[in-house]
């Protein structure tokens, strides 16, 4: 039987917990040494949680554009957008009550 081009790998594996070691490597060491001034930070380390994101949905969830990954990577996307609304229906929630609730000065 040859291999298909999508097929879960021991070396897709190992790159993406390569991969995952060191952005959690490096998003630890931009927090404990303080390598970056606060807001460079919170950019970086967003940059980073996406990024790890990505390679563990690209390794490990085999998330792709190919026949067979298109089937997890619509009901992926569904999650992500259903979440994105929760959150952002959440904060906006939080804004307008912390607005409205300030006493008067």
């Amino acid at each position: 039987m040859a291999k298909q081009h999508d097929e879960k790998t021991l070396g897709s594996y190992l790159l993406g917990l390569i991969l995952c070691i060191i952005l959690t490597i490096t998003a630890f060491a931009i927090i404990e040494y303080r390598l970056l001034d606060d807001t460079s930070m919170y950019i970086a380390l967003t940059v980073l949680a996406v990024a790890q994101l990505l390679a563990q949905s690209a390794c490990f969830l085999r998330l792709n554009i190919s026949a067979e990954g298109r089937w997890n990577l619509f009901p992926f996307l569904f999650t992500s957008f259903v979440v994105v609304i929760l959150l952002g229906g959440s904060m906006w929630v939080i804004y307008n009550l912390n607005y409205n609730m300030l006493i008067p000065t």
